[in-house]
């Protein structure tokens, strides 16, 4: 469906006065936009971006996009990763002196459309169980698993709800302590982190357990910038369900989160990365506006 600019401009919600786990049906408008400034000509630039949320993530709905590119000429290939993520690959030759990339898109979630469902495999994936260089455990990381989860056998959900709310207790929010390389067991150990951190120890966890899970990228409603999450995988009448906790905020995910992309850590699913032919330095500048239109 093409995307009608004027509904990019209409007003938002107020969500905090909105009962969004009641809600039947929700709209949302996400716009969102990375700009790229170099002192000089660049050439050969090449960008990857993970931006455009999934056609259909539970009862989640991409009802219409756009994916606009100003300040230079690019190629463009839009396709699927490993993971079933929506990516970009663009080229450009040449960028004179800065490119720009603007997504508007519209979604709908649909309460009787959900939960999210996987195949049953999903409970075995290697992908989902096996760490990653930025979910990596030490021995902080290893007791903490064993004091969270124990060593008896427990309902997945129940552990999953355990994990979570041991991490948000473990890490205080703090902007500007960690970075993208920064290692779950990093991370724990500073006790300071941004969402990312949370969501990467808890993976870290949930592998020590043998709890599949995975890494969700995406957007919270009133929040400033991009948000991460996990999503635990548990068996649910024969197939298997994914279930979203926020580490960062010690709860469950309601209406008012929007995924984009999910992975095996932060590295799988950053919403831009690239590189280009030059010796100056790049300048970024990232805008996203991310609100509810109507909810019944």
């Amino acid at each position: 469906m093409m995307l009608d600019s004027s509904v990019l401009q209409a007003p938002v919600l107020d969500h905090r006065g909105l009962d969004l786990a009641a809600a039947r049906k929700v709209n949302y408008v996400l716009q969102q936009s990375f700009r790229y400034e170099y002192d000089a000509p660049v050439e050969s630039l090449r960008q990857r971006l993970v931006i455009v949320p999934p056609p259909r993530h539970g009862n989640q709905h991409l009802r219409a996009h756009r994916l606009e590119v100003t300040g230079a000429s690019v190629r463009r290939r839009v396709g699927r990763d490993a993971a079933g993520n929506v990516v970009a690959w663009l080229r450009a030759d040449r960028v004179p002196q800065a490119i720009e990339f603007r997504l508007g898109a519209v979604l709908e979630r649909v309460l009787d459309d959900g939960p999210t469902m996987l195949a049953a495999d999903a409970l075995h994936s290697p992908r989902l169980l096996r760490p990653t260089t930025l979910t990596a455990a030490d021995e902080r990381l290893r007791t903490m698993a064993t004091e969270t989860a124990g060593n008896g056998a427990r309902d997945p959900e129940e552990t999953a709800e355990r994990i979570c709310a041991a991490v948000f207790d473990a890490i205080t929010y703090q902007y500007g302590i960690t970075s993208v390389k920064t290692t779950a067991a990093e991370a724990l150990a500073a006790g300071h982190g941004v969402c990312q951190d949370f969501a990467h120890v808890m993976l870290a966890l949930c592998h020590l357990v043998q709890l599949p899970a995975r890494y969700v990228s995406g957007h919270l409603v009133g929040q400033g910038g991009t948000h991460a999450w996990v999503e635990v995988v548990v068996p649910r009448a024969g197939q298997a369900e994914a279930i979203a906790f926020d580490p960062c905020n010690g709860r469950r995910s309601d209406g008012r989160y929007v995924t984009v992309a999910t992975g095996r850590d932060y590295s799988d699913v950053a919403p831009t990365s690239g590189s280009y032919v030059g010796k100056v330095r790049g300048h970024l500048t990232a805008n996203r506006r991310v609100g509810i239109l109507a909810a019944a």
